[in-house]
């Protein structure tokens, strides 16, 4: 028998193989071999290598989610939604190989993210609960919330990706990250 425990380590160690050396380096033997065990345990704890890369699909949008959910709401939705973009960015930064997989879905079969869609709509709706606060308080001007939700989306997931590209200017990042969330957030409020 294994336990929670095991399969907590398995996905750490197959986080941190799909991290140095991409999705292909990523097989059963290896993260049962980096943990110290059998693949026979990886199999028990997991299943498959499809059900480790949903698994790990799953534990990115949980990050999410308990993140989002950690963050305090003040009076200023506002900034609040651009704190909920800066966070993701850390989560980016912090876990490029779930963004990878989670986000990217690259190179993972369409019947993987499968897996991983109910944990991701679970989190995109603590997304939307931010964007509701703000169109709530007069934000939005008439827009339709999932119009924000969708540019909100792009925004941080397209910054994200340049970023681990290295594309953003170095020293630079996090500020042009706070300049597009603060054009994009504040930008709901003008006029169409």
């Amino acid at each position: 028998m294994h336990n929670e425990a095991t399969a907590q380590a398995l996905l750490d160690a197959a986080e941190r193989i799909v991290e140095a050396d991409g999705i292909d380096a990523l097989s059963l033997r290896r993260v049962a071999r980096e943990v110290g065990t059998t693949t026979r345990a990886v199999y028990s704890a997991i299943g498959s290598k499809e059900a480790l890369l949903a698994a790990l699909g799953i534990r990115a949008f949980e990050i999410l989610q308990s993140e989002l959910d950690a963050q305090a709401a003040t009076s200023d939705p506002a900034e609040d939604l651009i704190q909920a973009g800066l966070m993701f960015r850390r989560f980016a930064l912090e876990h490029p190989s779930l963004f990878q997989i989670g986000f990217q879905h690259f190179p993972i079969a369409p019947d993987v993210a499968e897996d991983f869609r109910p944990t991701q709509s679970r989190a995109f709706l603590a997304l939307i609960a931010r964007i509701e606060r703000l169109d709530h308080a007069g934000g939005l001007r008439g827009r339709a919330v999932m119009d924000a939700v969708l540019a909100f989306d792009a925004l941080t997931e397209g910054l994200a990706t340049i970023e681990l590209r290295h594309v953003l200017p170095d020293g630079r990042e996090e500020t042009v990250w706070r300049h597009a969330l603060d054009a994009l957030v504040h930008g709901f409020t003008r006029p169409d």
